[in-house]
């Protein structure tokens, strides 16, 4: 039996051309949540997509096991394409006041860490997948006095669909507990 390049590379750190690639798609992202082209958006999200945000609390170091929701419990996002595609679909009725006039954002994007994923570890992917960990920025105003941050990290996988990636698989975790936000209806 001979060990494939595919079985070599599972669980491994991504070439820097992949690593490249990666960066690069995330800041085309990033310009394109910018810019409110959220239909554009769309386009980098895989059709099975998991996008999920879970809640958080301040646990005594013991417990910190407990201090991240689990699938199941409280998130501030628990979507799929469609209900993001039907989201940006309110956005343009003009009937998502939390959103009109439109908040402005600035995405910034960093410490990208990516490896070829491990079908052992994630379950109905290939190493073709990448798991990709980033940390962001994001930066919301709206209105005259209506100013957020939100800070913490993504872990995706990425898979490529012709000649470019998109998210089949987004984890968001805010640094954050409590949300300052009278809203929450910025994209990650």
């Amino acid at each position: 039996m001979s060990i494939t390049t595919a079985q070599l590379a599972a669980g491994s750190k991504a070439d820097r051309e992949i690593h490249f690639e990666v960066e690069q798609f995330y800041y085309e992202e990033a310009e394109l949540l910018d810019a409110g082209r959220f239909t554009d958006w769309l386009d980098l999200l895989d059709d099975d997509l998991d996008y999920w945000m879970p809640t958080r609390t301040n646990r005594l170091r013991r417990q910190q096991s407990l201090s991240i929701a689990s699938r199941g419990e409280a998130a501030y996002y628990e979507e799929t394409k469609e209900s993001l595609t039907w989201r940006i679909r309110r956005f343009d009725s003009g009937m998502a006041w939390a959103e009109d006039p439109p908040s402005r954002t600035r995405h910034l994007v960093t410490n990208v860490v990516v490896h070829h994923a491990d079908p052992a570890d994630q379950l109905g992917f290939t190493t073709d997948d990448l798991l990709a960990r980033s940390a962001f920025l994001v930066y919301r105003n709206r209105l005259e006095r209506e100013d957020n941050v939100f800070a913490g990290q993504r872990t995706d996988v990425l898979r490529r669909s012709g000649d470019r990636l998109r998210v089949a698989r987004r984890a968001i975790l805010l640094d954050q507990n409590i949300l300052q936000a009278k809203n929450i209806s910025t994209f990650f």
